[in-house]
């Protein structure tokens, strides 16, 4: 309770906030690049090298906070916590770019159920975006965060019904083991990018029940 009332009554870093919703603002775009990638167009290198470009943007605003958390004095919230959801939004746009790579490599046709997961990724990335300048005021939009994460895992379960459609659908097909344990890869690869949308929605709630 000291620290914080402490932390309300000290100047603060007004610009983590912003560098959270920055940072946020660049994961739905490749998240929607992302699900293009999914739709097998024939323009898979176009759609990788955008996610490439807006990582390396996400990087850079990453970097910038952890710097700054050693910088200033007093932090919104808690400085581990600061880090834990820095780190938890630039794993989910790295994993976006890892799995393109990889899904490229791969060569397999991309099914409506990795079809539906990459729609929930977008999904997910845009209720967070739409969420992160409530964490400037905690307090009074808690319950609007709380709605959020209440959202966030719904879609992820609802990726976890398209990835156990899909392998079922996979595990009965006539094709050969060999291609049933790619495509398995690739589908372990979409939803983890929808998980990690998850992982940073635990760290806000975390705040939130700190903070209120």
């Amino acid at each position: 309770m000291f620290l914080r009332a402490f932390r309300a009554i000290m100047p603060q870093d007004g610009q983590f906030i912003t560098r959270f919703t920055k940072h946020s603002e660049l994961i739905v775009p490749a998240a929607v690049a992302f699900r293009a990638l999914m739709s097998g167009d024939g323009q898979a290198e176009k759609h990788v090298a955008e996610i490439n470009r807006l990582e390396d943007a996400a990087d850079d605003i990453a970097r910038e906070t952890v710097l700054a958390i050693h910088r200033t004095f007093v932090t919104p919230f808690d400085r581990s916590q600061i880090l834990d959801l820095i780190t938890a939004l630039d794993d989910t746009i790295d994993l976006m770019k890892d799995t393109g790579k990889r899904v490229m490599r791969y060569g397999v046709d991309f099914t409506p159920e990795m079809q539906g997961m990459a729609d929930c990724a977008v999904r997910a990335t845009t209720a967070i975006r739409d969420a992160m300048p409530l964490l400037g005021s905690i307090q009074r939009s808690s319950e609007r965060l709380s709605a959020m994460s209440v959202a966030v895992r719904a879609i992820e379960s609802e990726a976890d019904d398209f990835l156990d459609n899909g392998l079922r659908t996979l595990f009965v097909s006539d094709t050969s083991p060999g291609y049933k344990l790619t495509v398995e890869k690739v589908y372990d690869l979409v939803e983890a990018v929808v998980d990690r949308c998850e992982d940073v929605v635990d760290v806000i709630d975390g705040i939130v029940v700190e903070q209120v």
